[in-house]
Parts: structure tokens; sequence; C-alpha cells
């Protein structure tokens, strides 16, 4: 056994985390509440303050859990990438946004690696997180870690792969009960990373044969339901023009027991990953002179679906003698799923600018997000929904499901509204209301 797997299993093994958002916080508190010792690394310098202040700033973190490990000294955080020596094992889960031409932008990943890098010690395992394309961990990772550090892969330290599967605002999947798949680049360091997954974690751990299939498995959890939601977004346009619900379609076929899983329409998608993660093989695919046809029709579906809802709003209103030009339009919910304050790629954010683009006077109110800074916009939320509010505009629309509002008002005061996301359905009378 090595010296690395025996410090794992009797948790004498410091564990250190590249990267405190969304998915590292969460990963640093559950290896450190495992009891571990744990060393979170940040760049901003704030996350590294609230950290070592115990103060949480992640939905799916428990405020006391974070207190009581920070207090207890199990986890502590740091923007110095010198304290990586101090560490056993150092798992990477820092963002891979698009760039501008919609290809992976991997420099925060390249940029973590080489800050690991002159660290590295023997007998020492490297894990990334963060989804990127089939091939980062061997094609980036490994040669970066090789020569700034003159340790051999697989022999001198362990490299491996395993995907992140974060759901924020999910209340039965956390990082602790969701099942992880771990590729090493070697057998050795995929049982190592195993080994330590299984120490912290109480789900079961998938072991592959390479980073290249861990990497691919993740791409492909996510370009399913990019697809999925491409198909019932298309479904949604042809039942509109056909004066059919698609909710009442997917609803009817959801009642069949096998072959058929429920995805819901919607004003287009958010979140970190299922919007982005199709391009990243879209664009991996291209390398071997292979077009992803399907994919990138889904993708076409679903980055359209902010204009498809922005001109059927325009619509409602023309019915109501109201140009779009000058209309005033509330907006409820700019987080990109229900109940949670992520906006990260949100598509109602995306409704939001083009309604400001075709000159619509846009106000907005979510009780989970008051204000927010998405590329050139930034806005804030109104502080209530009141009746004077719903009254004074033109038209409402739902972009959000959150639980906390209360859409009875809304729809007693308002003279139109416009439910992307069918949260309206047990309203009985819906004489102004307009459904996806």
């Amino acid at each position: 056994m090595s010296n690395l797997k025996e410090k794992i299993l009797n948790k004498t093994a410091t564990l250190g985390v590249c990267g405190l958002g969304y998915v590292g916080l969460p990963l640093a508190v559950e290896k450190a509440k495992a009891g571990f010792k744990v060393v979170g690394f940040d760049v901003q310098e704030a996350k590294v303050n609230m950290v070592n202040a115990g103060h949480n700033y992640i939905g799916d973190v428990v405020n006391e859990d974070l207190a009581a490990i920070v207090a207890s000294g199990n986890l502590c955080a740091t923007t110095d990438f010198a304290s990586v020596a101090s560490c056993d094992c150092v798992c990477i889960a820092v963002p891979t946004p698009l760039d501008k031409h919609q290809e992976p932008d991997i420099s925060y990943v390249k940029a973590s690696t080489e800050s690991i890098a002159p660290y590295l010690h023997k007998d020492m395992l490297v894990v990334l997180e963060s989804t990127t394309y089939p091939g980062t961990t061997e094609e980036l990772l490994k040669p970066i870690l090789e020569e700034k550090s003159g340790l051999k892969c697989g022999e001198d330290f362990y490299l491996a792969f395993s995907p992140e599967r974060v759901d924020p605002g999910n209340l039965i999947y956390k990082t602790k009960n969701t099942p992880k798949v771990v590729g090493g680049c070697t057998p050795a360091c995929t049982d190592i990373a195993a080994t330590m997954y299984e120490a912290v974690l109480e789900a079961p751990v998938h072991r592959v044969s390479s980073p290249a299939i861990a990497e691919m498995e993740k791409i492909l959890e996510n370009t399913y339901r990019n697809i999925n939601i491409g198909l019932v977004n298309e479904i949604a346009r042809l039942c509109n023009k056909m004066g059919i619900s698609v909710w009442e379609v997917i609803d009817a076929a959801k009642s069949k027991p096998y072959g058929f899983q429920a995805f819901y329409p919607g004003p287009g998608l958010g979140g970190h990953c299922i919007p982005l993660d199709p391009y990243y093989l879209t664009w991996k695919a291209r390398e071997y002179g292979f077009h992803t046809t399907l994919i990138e029709n889904s993708m076409i579906i679903n980055d359209s679906q902010p204009d498809y809802c922005v001109d059927r709003a325009m619509h409602i209103l023309n019915r109501h003698k109201k140009a779009i030009n000058g209309a005033k339009i509330l907006v409820l919910g700019v987080a990109y799923k229900n109940d949670i304050d992520d906006y990260r790629e949100s598509p109602a954010i995306r409704v939001v600018e083009k309604l400001l683009e075709v000159g619509a006077d846009v106000t907005y109110y979510d009780p989970w997000v008051a204000s927010f800074m998405e590329g050139e916009l930034s806005m804030t939320g109104e502080k209530a929904l009141t009746p004077e509010l719903i009254e004074s505009v033109d038209l409402v629309m739902v972009t959000a499901a959150h639980s906390n509002v209360d859409y009875a008002l809304v729809q007693k005061h308002a003279k139109a509204i416009f439910d992307t996301k069918n949260v309206m359905k047990r309203i009985d009378n819906r004489d102004n209301i307009e459904v996806l």
C-alpha cells in the first residue's frame, strides 16, 4: 500500500481545494466534515476572508457546518499557493466558461495547474473537477505538472479527473450523497483518487479506465439534457401554433412507465453546465473532422428561446393594443432555476436584455436575487411584489418558478401575464394568462 493511500485511509492526509465557488466550497466542507484537515485556495481575497471568518456565501453549504469546521481548525483558506506544499491531495474546481467565440476558456484551469506545479511533491494526488473537453487532464495538466516539478505521473505523483456533480438548490442530492466518477492517468492514479473520495462521501464511486472517459461522461450527462430540452422547446413552439397545450401533452406522455422521461420547456437554459458543456464537445469534435449535428441543432433551439419568448410577449401586447416599444414589463425571476440565488447564464437575464433592445421599459422582482450584474447589464430588483407594482405594468413575464411568489396576487392585479414556466397552472381564472 502506498504511503498516500494509508494517510487517506487513516485520515491524516491534508486535502486542498483550489477554487472556493459553487463546487469547491461544498467539496472542501465535506472533506473537513469527514475528519480531514483541508486547505482552500482562491485568488479572490474576499472569499478567502469570508471562509476564514466562518461566513458562508454558497447556498448548498450549511452556515453552521462552515462555522464549526473553521472554528475546529479543520478548514482554512488562503491566496498563497505555497501552502500546496503541505497538501497531500489537491482538487481543482475552477470555472471553465466560454469565450466570446463560444469556445472553451480553460485559462483558469491552466493558471491553477501552473500555481500548483512548483509545489508538487512525491506521493501527491491532483484531481481536476472542472467540467472540460475530453483530453484536458492528460493533454494540459499532465505536461505542466511534469515539466515544472520534474516528477513523473503515475510513478512520483497521481493525476485524475472526477467531474463535479452539483445541482444548486437540489434538496435531495448534495455533494456528500451524489455518486462520483473517477478516471486516473494510470490504474494507481484511479485507485488513489477513488480512495480519497470514498473516504469523504457517502455515495458510491464509479471507477473508469481513463480521465478522457470521465471527461466525456460529464459532457454526455449535460448534452443529454440539452438535447431533450431543445426537443421539448421545439415541440412547445409547434404546440403553440397548433393551439395545443404542451404542458398537458408532457403530463400525458409521462404517464408511460417506461421509455419516456419528462423534460419541460422554458425561456432558455441557465447555469454553468447545461448551456455550455455541448460547446466543449462540438469544439473538440472539430479536431477530428466530426460535426455534432444533433447537438448543435439543440443548442440553436435553446439559445434562441429568449428571442422566441420576447416575440411571444410582443404578440401578447399587440392583442392588448400595446406596442412592445415603450411597454412596461415586469419580469418575475432572474435566477436560472427556482428557489436559488444563482443567476449564472440565466435565460431570464437574456430575456431582459432582448426586451431592452426592443425598447421595453423593464423592471424585475426576484425574492432570491436583489440585484445582478451580467456583462454590461446591471439591475436592482423591486423590493416587494405589491398590487400597485403589478397594476402599473402592461405585461408580467414569469421566467423563474420560485415557490415563494404569490402568483394569485399576480393574476388578480395583472393586465396580462406570459407564464414561461407554467407555474400558474393551478390558478382558476386564466383569462389574463398565456402560457409558453
